[in-house]
């Protein structure tokens, strides 16, 4: 059965000192009531009086003062008590002559008193200084009988002094002791009980020296580890050759005061994985010791092991996938090349007149063998970026030129539609160093785009400017506008947003083809829209070429460097 703690918080709460406060009262108010019987006693019975009858009546006082410690309790006020019981017996003592007195069992009260009064926090110190107290009483005493005399001879009262101080001094320990035992109880149930949440820990808990050595553990320990082993060789034996060096590392990196985590394979236990941290944890000498919790990693592990080799194999099916495609692409634009030149021939009837429907399906021919080239071109270039063949042609030109040779070409469409079409241009030249073909196609993708998507109507415009080092190229418009749940898609290949009939006008690779040539130049896509509204694109790319400043005719003017200043 598996060990249970106790459900009550009172339990963790050692005994206090004020605990015993009630039967430590209780004890001086006898004490007091007895004193004062045997005063009253002395007097009556054996006719007992002079200084002796006030040294017994003396004794009184510090029962009573110990009832005072019910209202206010502290270290002071005891110490204050046990000055008041020194005092009193040192009265006695000396009123009665000592030890030779009838009172001379009253001198080991003040060390009784401090046995009572130290409790288990400070019984040591109270109960040396209560000893110096009846020390005190005794050569107080003897000093008075040196000097008076020696008492008459009262056996019967000293007797019952004896016995009164005996009473008490017996009372007083069984005080003392059993709010000690309450304590040691409680420390041990409280030791207890954390070593039993210690045993019943998941994971296995070792303090360890800084070699490596097993001073104590705690817990369940993981299948491939044996406890016996451990004591007896250490934990670097348990530990796989390979994997000793980051143990060592971690062990190092907790004495250094910081925490040492390592996964380790456990040398009887090659096939299983034991996860270990490690922190540092110094002694009560100051020495400085190691606590390490391992736990069994061996599934954690081996669903690593597994999705690693799935991530593994995953990348080669995209990278076959890639190249598929890439070939593909490029074996079926050679017939379609054929398709297209033979169908512009008979379009432009260069051997003769066609009949009418013939002029059609040519037409038809050539307009979706364009479409379909224009598709496989998208394909060929976005499987060429996945697929890290695809490498920039950088050259030094006017960003302008190739701009405005994009808008040349898209403007015929536009003007078909019904679209107005807008470019805003520098007026001096823009140089950049860039990929042409590159900063040609974002260009004609995003205007597509736009025009493909702007009602009749509606208005396209085309920015470009520089800020700093970076090219920006926006592109807006007054279209249907993208809604804000498909925004995080677009980018990203075969992706598309709106209407089915919205789909149906693109395949979903132009944006994906600008964001991967941006990316390639070192920059950026946005895209902002609002629905029914429009969409603005903004392509930002570090490739402004920065002109230095020429030198002047003649080299640079040389200042002479004034002595004086």
């Amino acid at each position: 059965m598996s060990p249970t703690l106790p459900q009550s918080p009172e339990t963790l709460v050692p005994p206090r000192e004020t605990d015993g406060l009630p039967a430590l009262a209780a004890w001086h108010a006898a004490w007091a009531a007895s004193a004062g019987l045997f005063a009253l006693g002395a007097l009556w019975l054996a006719g007992l009086g002079g200084p002796a009858v006030f040294g017994a009546m003396a004794m009184v006082p510090p029962g009573l003062a110990g009832l005072a410690l019910l209202w206010r309790d502290g270290v002071v006020e005891r110490a204050l008590v046990l000055a008041l019981w020194t005092l009193a017996a040192m009265s006695a003592s000396v009123l009665s002559g000592g030890l030779g007195g009838p009172l001379a069992g009253i001198a080991i009260m003040p060390f009784v008193a401090g046995l009572a009064l130290g409790g288990p926090r400070h019984g040591v110190r109270v109960a040396q200084g209560g000893a110096l107290g009846s020390t005190l009483a005794a050569l107080a005493g003897q000093i008075s009988a040196l000097t008076v005399g020696p008492p008459a001879a009262e056996p019967l009262l000293a007797s019952i002094s004896a016995l009164l101080a005996g009473g008490a001094a017996i009372f007083a320990m069984r005080l003392s002791w059993r709010l000690r035992e309450s304590r040691l109880t409680a420390a041990e149930a409280a030791t207890g009980r954390v070593e039993t949440l210690l045993a019943a820990q998941p994971g296995l808990t070792l303090v360890l020296e800084p070699s490596g050595r097993v001073l104590a553990a705690y817990g369940t320990p993981p299948p491939s580890l044996d406890i016996e082993a451990l004591f007896q060789h250490g934990l670097m034996a348990a530990v796989h050759a390979p994997d000793r060096p980051s143990l060592l590392s971690a062990l190092d990196r907790a004495l250094a005061g910081q925490e040492g985590q390592t996964l380790f394979a456990p040398r009887l236990a090659l096939d299983r994985r034991v996860n270990m941290i490690v922190r540092r944890m110094d002694d009560h000498d100051g020495s400085a010791r190691l606590i390490a919790q391992a736990f069994d990693a061996t599934r954690q592990f081996a669903t690593e092991i597994g999705l690693e080799a799935a991530r593994a194999d995953a990348e080669a099916r995209n990278l076959g996938k890639t190249r598929f495609l890439a070939n593909m692409s490029h074996e079926l634009r050679t017939p379609l090349n054929a398709v297209l030149g033979f169908s512009d021939i008979m379009r432009q009837r260069l051997f003769g007149p066609l009949p009418q429907k013939y002029g059609d399906y040519a037409d038809s021919i050539y307009q979706a063998g364009g479409h379909l080239l224009d598709l496989i071109n998208d394909v060929l270039d976005v499987s060429k970026i996945e697929a890290e063949r695809y490498e920039l042609a950088r050259e030094s030109f006017d960003a302008r030129e190739v701009v405005s040779a994009a808008v040349a070409l898209v403007r015929v469409t536009a003007t078909d539609k019904g679209v107005s079409l807008a470019s805003l241009l520098p007026e001096d030249a823009l140089e950049v160093d860039a990929d042409r073909r590159a900063l040609k196609q974002i260009t004609l993708n995003l205007l597509s785009n736009a025009i493909k998507f702007t009602p009749v109507g509606g208005s396209v415009t085309l920015t470009l400017e520089t800020i700093g080092p970076y090219l920006e190229l926006v592109v807006s418009d007054t279209g249907v506008g993208i809604a804000a749940r498909d925004l995080k898609r677009l980018g990203r290949p075969f992706e598309q947003a709106g209407a089915v009939e919205q789909k149906a006008q693109g395949t979903g690779l132009g944006l994906s083809l600008v964001r991967s040539l941006a990316e390639l130049h070192g920059g950026r896509m946005n895209i902002e829209s609002t629905l029914g509204e429009g969409t603005a694109v903004t392509i930002r790319m570090p490739v402004v070429a920065v002109a230095r400043a020429m030198p002047p005719e003649g080299g640079a003017e040389i200042i002479p460097l004034n002595a004086g200043a």
